[in-house]
């Protein structure tokens, strides 16, 4: 056998990696920031991107920045979203990769992640509104965010729900429950203050890493907790003093979190 015929062709020749995407579907909560976070960090690390942006998903973007979804120019809105920061101010982000990214019109049933079959590493929904999360926990599929979210929970793969709503009615919690016995990461868009946020772009990204946490890919999106009382509000405070981003808060002055 030639060398190098164990991991390649039957010549020898270097198989080329199969695409195995993670699918990201944007439902109609409000939160687009969190998932424009987690795409920019998912191509950082490398990870190839199934994107699926729901109806209602479009309505909220054009809402929160002004701005529509288009499936026949989705790459010139996707990039001008990912560059877009927390805020509101336009290309805060260096532009973002996208050779990586597969785009699915929701309508479209007959794609790829429609199928068991269909190559995935998991799920995420980001942010997910309590209609998806009852059309995923019922099983409804009827459109194709829903039906990959099912296509997910029946192959046994990763599916991550970071559900944003408040407060949350009993028949939604109830919803939730049956996601969680299902084999899904419920996971609250609830950001925490311990990591010394001084930015919006800060709570984001907070949110965002325990998606990818969840998801197991590796980010450096917020400061991990250390056992250490107050050492991030005094990271915080001299960073502000030195007018430098502190470690693992690299958006306190607005600076690139995937920049060394």
């Amino acid at each position: 056998m030639p060398d190098g015929a164990q991991d390649g062709t039957p010549d020898g020749t270097p198989r080329r990696r199969a695409r195995e995407p993670w699918v990201v579907g944007v439902s109609g909560a409000s939160g687009t920031p969190y998932a424009a976070a987690v795409l920019r960090a998912l191509l950082h690390a490398g990870e190839d991107v199934d994107l699926v942006v729901s109806r209602a998903a479009r309505l909220t973007l054009l809402d929160e920045t002004g701005a529509g979804f288009r499936d026949a120019h989705w790459r010139e809105d996707l990039a001008r979203l990912l560059a877009r920061g927390a805020d509101g101010t336009p290309d805060l982000h260096p532009p973002a990769d996208l050779s990586r990214v597969r785009h699915w019109p929701a309508g479209d049933l007959a794609a790829g992640p429609s199928s068991g079959s269909y190559p995935a590493k998991g799920m995420l929904i980001v942010p997910a509104s309590t209609a998806c999360v009852a059309g995923v926990a019922l099983g409804l599929s009827k459109d194709l965010l829903q039906r990959a979210a099912s296509v997910t929970l029946k192959e046994r793969r990763p599916l991550v729900v970071a559900v944003r709503e408040t407060p949350l009615g009993g028949q939604t919690l109830r919803h939730l429950v049956a996601l969680d016995d299902a084999g899904a990461v419920v996971l609250p868009a609830s950001p925490a203050f311990y990591t010394g946020a001084v930015h919006i772009q800060d709570l984001v990204d907070f949110v965002a890493g325990r998606v990818l946490d969840a998801a197991g890919v590796p980010h450096k999106l917020y400061r991990r907790w250390q056992g250490e009382l107050g050492a991030a509000t005094q990271e915080a405070a001299a960073a502000h003093e030195t007018g430098a981003a502190s470690p693992g808060r690299p958006h306190a002055q607005g600076a690139d979190p995937f920049m060394p």
